[in-house]
């Protein structure tokens, strides 16, 4: 028997679920404009492992979404599940971003195609067939009419840049799910223990999120 904490801030959604054997037994999530990350996460760790009964001793292992993603979402997923791993002396678990969000759609065919917004019309996307295997690395792609163009299977496009992308992806296999907007942390249960059953964790101290991007700080001119 396996609890595994599961952490996930990539997004606008704060969000930490808990999982026995793979399978979701609480969730509590946030999708807050305002990045309420800080305040949020730490209170729904606490209050998932006091409603669940058990202690932080139980837990076997903490996974935490990876990226790509909000950089400082990221950051504070990635060092409240450092934090605990080092005080807990269990193992950290990487899950990728857009495959989280990618098992929120149940189709028998065609493609899915999760999309994170990073800006004006640039998306992190991957590609993903209906059994969720991935058929394209991830990647920064600058969305236009000519996007994804040369697929004739059903594209099925999910996540939080829906509203500008259909602006310009009008072909007749593509589909927009409106209800699926942020990754969750309910579905990062069956992929965090399938890699604790193989043993595919990373190393604590030296994990980084996969920020795809390189994070710019940018200032006011001085003329």
């Amino acid at each position: 028997m396996a609890y595994l904490l599961n952490i996930e801030t990539a997004t606008k959604n704060c969000s930490v679920s808990l999982a026995k054997d793979g399978s979701t037994l609480l969730c509590k999530e946030m999708a807050d404009e305002g990045y309420s990350h800080a305040e949020r996460l730490h209170v729904f760790i606490e209050e998932i492992i006091q409603e669940a009964g058990i202690a932080f001793q139980d837990l076997s292992a903490i996974a935490v979404s990876q990226g790509p993603g909000s950089y400082t979402g990221l950051r504070i997923g990635v060092s409240a599940a450092k934090g605990l791993c080092y005080a807990l002396d269990i193992p950290l678990i990487a899950i990728d971003t857009l495959q989280t969000l990618a098992r929120q759609v149940k189709q028998k065919e065609g493609y899915i195609v999760p999309m994170i917004d990073a800006r004006r019309m640039e998306v992190y996307s991957a590609i993903f067939d209906a059994n969720y295997d991935q058929k394209r690395a991830i990647q920064a792609e600058v969305i236009t009419e000519n996007s994804f163009a040369d697929s004739k299977e059903t594209m099925c496009f999910i996540g939080d840049c829906n509203e500008k992308c259909k602006t310009v992806l009008s072909a007749p296999n593509f589909v927009f799910l409106e209800g699926i907007q942020y990754p969750s942390a309910k579905e990062m249960s069956a992929l965090s223990f399938d890699k604790y059953q193989k043993s595919d964790t990373v190393d604590v101290a030296y994990f980084e999120p996969f920020y795809l991007k390189d994070f710019m700080i940018t200032t006011k001119s001085s003329y």
